[in-house]
């Protein structure tokens, strides 16, 4: 169903100045007021393409605000890829939520101004902008500000967990599962998942039950790199030891990788706060394995590809840093968004026209399934390259068919009926 189209400002915000330009926004760190503030803002700026929605509260009862971008705000519509931006899941990188507030602005702007690539974006995409999953933790960081703040000082949420390793563990199920070529997406949530979760956590687990999300990526701060799944080994038994953890996807997981790292101003380059890594991409474990993350969670549970920006060697840089950041990054944000629309998009019907939801769409070589959402229509972004495509749903007979993919825009497979 449509969805309202704005939330309401909480308790002690009050409401943005009408008709102030969102161009007057000045580079500096957004306390948990100015950020809504910021959100708000641009919604009154661009009403008609955007709307606020809050997707649950943090521990100490801050809402967990998402700008979406839209020509029909609130509404899924059939053939268009859901996107997700989120920011400052650990509370003292900061750069990400900046990064994402000032990009609420810019497509605001461009929009207004009849950018075409701005606009074509937003009426091609659902685009969803989270720039605080951890808005308390923010606050304890941002108390300290940029001078004195510690390494780990504001990461975790209230109670002080890292919300980057409270996630259910799926990768084990998978790596079981591997070994007798059984199961390979949508893996089950525990029994008991909700009581093993922080609030910010299950908000984001119960958003992305709630929209069909194909592609995003996670801003954080501590290094500058593109990461991508998975972050978990497969092997955890020699210890001191990394091991690259390839994903089914993994040619597909560097190209998304590459295509931030070599849009961002000086990512690719390799050399980055002391660190090396070729090209500005990692494979997660590879650099370190970690457990319960989201980026691995979204590939397991839905149809979401995620991938991890590491975007600054200072976790809380100084505000005299952020325009330099902005335009190092600007490009990139754009240019990683576009991805969602690379691979093969359809619909999936019965005999009758029906829409079918939850049809397995299985590609051959590559064992990792995806499914149709609840209008049947499904996306599977894809290499270019030619790709046997196989679509089945419970009752129904497989259909299958060659599809060849090019380096442009999704290739729309035409009706795929399953009888």
């Amino acid at each position: 169903p449509p969805s309202p189209p704005c939330a309401p400002l909480p308790p002690g915000v009050t409401s943005p100045l009408l008709r102030r330009s969102v161009r007057g926004v000045e580079f500096r760190h957004h306390r948990y007021e100015d950020m809504v503030r910021a959100l708000f803002s641009v919604q009154n700026e661009c009403p008609y393409i955007t709307r606020i929605y809050s997707i649950g509260r943090s521990v100490e009862g801050r809402h967990l605000y998402v700008l979406e971008f839209s020509d029909n705000p609130g509404i899924h519509e059939a053939l268009e890829p859901e996107f997700k931006y989120v920011g400052n899941m650990h509370g003292n990188e900061v750069l990400g939520r900046e990064l994402l507030i000032q990009f609420s602005q810019f497509l605001c702007e461009e929009y207004r101004a009849g950018n075409h690539r701005i606009t074509q974006l937003i009426h091609d995409t659902r685009i969803h902008i989270l720039p605080s999953m951890n808005p308390d933790g923010y606050e304890v960081a941002a108390r300290q500000g940029p001078e004195f703040n510690g390494y780990v000082t504001g990461r975790g949420n209230a109670k002080d967990v890292d919300l980057n390793r409270n996630f259910p563990d799926l990768n084990a199920l998978l790596y079981y599962y591997e070994k007798s070529n059984g199961k390979n997406h949508h893996f089950p949530l525990p029994d008991n998942w909700e009581e093993q979760v922080e609030p910010e956590t299950m908000a984001v687990i119960k958003w992305m039950q709630n929209y069909n999300f194909i592609l995003s990526a996670n801003l954080h701060g501590g290094a500058v790199v593109a990461n991508y799944p998975f972050d978990k080994s497969r092997d955890l038994r020699i210890r001191g030891k990394t091991t690259y953890s390839a994903t089914p996807d993994d040619k597909l997981f560097k190209k998304l990788a590459k295509s931030y790292s070599y849009a961002h101003s000086w990512m690719h380059k390799s050399w980055n706060c002391g660190d090396y890594f070729e090209e500005g991409i990692t494979n997660g474990a590879s650099w370190y394995s970690l457990s319960k993350g989201m980026q691995d969670f979204n590939y397991l549970y839905s149809n979401c590809f995620e991938i991890t920006l590491e975007l600054s060697c200072d976790k809380f840089p100084p505000a005299s840093a952020l325009q330099r950041e902005w335009l190092g990054n600007r490009e990139a944000l754009v240019t990683y968004l576009e991805q969602v629309h690379h691979g093969i998009k359809g619909m999936v019907y019965d005999e009758n026209s029906n829409p079918i939801d939850n049809a397995v769409i299985s590609v051959s070589g590559i064992n990792h399934d995806v499914t149709s959402g609840v209008d049947g229509d499904y996306f599977r972004l894809l290499l270019p390259g030619t790709y046997t495509v196989t679509v089945s749903a419970p009752g129904y007979q497989p259909s299958t068919s060659t599809v060849t993919v090019g380096p442009a825009e999704a290739v729309q497979v035409r009706r795929t009926p399953v009888h």
